[in-house]
């Protein structure tokens, strides 16, 4: 077994959002993301095949949804996006690290 942090190792310098698999498995995987500043692409929306419970660790974002509100997220806040629900990244902290812990899951 080896023991390390969500929090260690993170570029000082992030050009793109770092997304990290952490442990994955047929219908699972969980990883680590990391934002600073970063935004979806616009007119991109991610409209996964698996449902998605996401959590901030740190720092704060704002998920836009296609059909519904704007949700913000501070740190320790968590949702479940089901499957297909089309999403995106509209705002992270820019003058720090957002750290979310994303795990997709199947339902079966």
């Amino acid at each position: 077994m080896n023991k390390t942090n969500i929090f260690s190792q993170i570029p000082s310098e992030i050009k793109e959002e770092l997304f990290e698999d952490i442990f994955s498995k047929e219908g699972l995987k969980i990883e680590r993301i990391v934002s600073k500043g970063h935004t979806t692409a616009e007119f991109k929306w991610y409209n996964q095949e698996s449902d998605e419970w996401v959590m901030v660790l740190k720092g704060e974002a704002i998920l836009e949804f296609e059909d519904s509100d704007n949700i913000k997220l501070q740190e320790g806040d968590y949702l479940n996006i089901p499957a297909h629900t089309k999403h995106r990244v509209s705002w992270t902290k820019p003058d720090s690290e957002t750290v979310w812990l994303a795990i997709h899951y199947d339902k079966s």
